[in-house]
């Protein structure tokens, strides 16, 4: 029996090696193989090239790192040689695959503007974190790839410092734009990117060319002016990076700006005319939950610790934590016009956080100024609340 069981493990092996070897020397069975193997996994675009291939990518980092384009993320400035090129970040990679996942809405993320007694989250957060989803895929193809190769091989979404954009550019997903978003004419402008970097030497794509043209829609639409020149983000500017990134008080200059935008902002990506090809998503995962959709701002002012993670499982939202999220929800009840919601406001002067006491002090000056008049800043003794009281 013994010798039976070896005999099969032995098999077994010689076909594995059988089928590497017919692999690894037909270049193109190889990129359809795994190809096929993506699409398996649910990725909608497949595309291959080198991690050489983005040497333009450094010095534009450069330039908007040394411009202080990218605000309090000091992440993208410690990481900036890894950053700019793949090879420093992994030397033995020959290749990388680069997949995209698409997350069409089934509605117009600008149709939410107009509501004001709402608050409008970016589409990627309104289902499941992309970035679980997409990673478990990407382990799969990579278990998959490592098992029929025998190769080495990283996978990343949006963790890692690698220029996932430019690469997929390369990889001929799409080209990025002018508001620096990818671009695909096959998707629009709603495609998750994920990479695996690999040892395997494996035939590349020819680069998406830039099909912008004169148009600059997504350069215009920018409530904050966030883009200085056609590809060009000033990221302190950009409502994504205050909603999100930004841990202290909004500034004062983006705040009606920013309407009723409490996570993340879609107008460069929702205007672009590419669009048009746009598919819905059919992820369930990331689809909108009814509860995400156009949400009361009145029921989100309510919420507690507890409350807000329970409404925000496994939701990105959840990663700036509840008391960035009610500031961003006090912004867009001061810019509502719906005096009912001045007892919101008012109801979190008593916040427990300061971030939160000092956004309500603002939310209720635009709402009711004189009710805000005819109370007692009490005890407060935070400067940022202050200063909002102050002002």
């Amino acid at each position: 029996m013994p010798a039976a069981a070896g005999g099969s493990g032995g098999r077994h092996a010689r076909e594995r090696d059988l089928r590497r070897s017919r692999l690894l020397n037909d270049p193109p069975a190889l990129r359809q193989a795994i190809t096929d193997q993506a699409r398996l996994q649910g990725f909608t675009a497949i595309g291959f090239t080198r991690p050489d291939a983005i040497p333009e990518a450094a010095p534009r980092l450069a330039e908007a790192i040394a411009e202080g384009f990218h605000g309090a993320m000091a992440w993208m400035e410690e990481t900036v040689e890894r950053r700019a090129d793949p090879g420093v970040l992994w030397p033995a990679a020959r290749s990388v695959i680069m997949l995209g996942l698409n997350y069409g809405p089934d509605e117009n993320p600008l149709d939410g503007l107009a509501d004001r007694s709402s608050g409008l989250l970016s589409v990627y957060a309104r289902g499941d974190d992309y970035h679980d989803l997409v990673k478990s895929r990407l382990k799969a193809l990579g278990r998959w790839l490592g098992d029929e190769t025998g190769c080495e091989l990283k996978v990343f979404v949006d963790t890692a410092p690698l220029m996932e954009k430019p690469l997929a550019a390369a990889a001929g997903l799409g080209w990025q734009g002018k508001h620096t978003n990818l671009v695909s004419r096959d998707f629009g402008s709603w495609l998750f990117l994920g990479s695996v970097m690999t040892t395997l030497e494996i035939d590349v794509d020819e680069p998406e060319h830039d099909r912008c043209g004169s148009c600059r829609a997504c350069l215009d639409v920018c409530p904050t002016s966030a883009f200085p020149a056609p590809y060009r983000l000033d990221a302190r500017r950009c409502i994504s990076y205050l909603t999100i990134e930004n841990k202290g008080p909004i500034p004062r200059e983006f705040r009606k700006a920013m309407g009723n935008r409490i996570y993340g902002c879609d107008d460069c990506l929702a205007v672009c005319p590419w669009n048009k090809f746009a598919k819905q998503g059919h992820e369930l995962k990331l689809a909108a939950r009814d509860g995400l959709r156009r949400p009361a701002l009145a029921d989100l002012a309510r919420l507690d610790d507890p409350g807000f993670r329970a409404l925000f499982s496994k939701s990105p939202v959840k990663r700036i934590g509840r008391d960035r999220f009610i500031r961003n929800v006090l912004i867009a009840i001061g810019n509502s016009g719906d005096v009912e919601l001045a007892a919101e406001a008012e109801s979190l002067m008593a916040d427990a956080s300061a971030l939160v006491r000092g956004a309500a002090v603002w939310a209720l000056r635009e709402l009711a100024p004189a009710r805000l008049a005819a109370l007692d800043r009490g005890a407060e003794t935070d400067p940022d609340v202050l200063l909002e009281w102050a002002s």
